[in-house]
């Protein structure tokens, strides 16, 4: 899968979404922000160090949504944080450009993602931030955990969370082998929820 960056008409920064080897990629962008969500434990990518100057938010979190032995699940305080993230890069310059990674580029990456976008722009609905989401990033499947706790800090009152149910159903019906790996996972609630 090649790396792609994504300007967005809803939102006033530059948008890039990737996992951990598509980075190195985006070394000679005018990558402004990363927000990088990795497990408890895991060092920042080497890849940043070839990156120009810029703010960073290292988070540390399992893509889990319910507890198992041995795993950290995203709190409040971690969405928070992302929020407050988001918030500093929409005070920027308009040439400002945020990339959001985790491991894959698929799930605690793409959720993020879409809270900010939908902190940015109160005044969307769920389902144009989903739509645009997917638009930017096809293979998006948001970690439930980390959309339930955004949209209840949001107020969105469940629309978001609504909404990217409708992203976990039209992959599963694409691809139907997604629903036996989610389950295989402990993450039931989004394939059958």
């Amino acid at each position: 899968m090649t790396a792609k960056e994504w300007s967005s008409d809803l939102v006033p920064f530059g948008i890039t979404v990737c996992g951990v080897d598509e980075l190195p990629d985006f070394a000679a962008r005018d990558v402004s922000h990363v927000l990088s969500i990795l497990d408890v434990g895991t060092p920042a990518p080497d890849a940043f160090s070839r990156y120009p100057a810029h703010a960073r938010l290292d988070l540390r979190f399992s893509d889990r949504i319910k507890e198992e032995p041995g795993s950290v699940l995203v709190q409040r305080a971690d969405v928070d944080l992302l929020l407050a993230f988001g918030r500093d890069l929409t005070a920027e310059p308009k040439d400002a450009h945020l990339l959001v990674h985790c491991q894959m580029g698929v799930s605690r990456s793409t959720a993020s993602m879409l809270l900010i976008m939908a902190q940015a722009r109160p005044d969307l609905g769920a389902d144009a931030l989903v739509n645009e989401l997917v638009r930017i990033r096809p293979q998006a499947w948001p970690n439930l955990r980390v959309m339930k706790l955004g949209d209840d800090l949001l107020g969105r009152k469940g629309t978001l969370v609504g909404a990217v149910r409708g992203i976990y159903q039209a992959r599963v019906a694409k691809q139907p082998e997604l629903a036996v790996l989610f389950r295989s996972v402990g993450r039931e609630e989004e394939v059958d929820g």
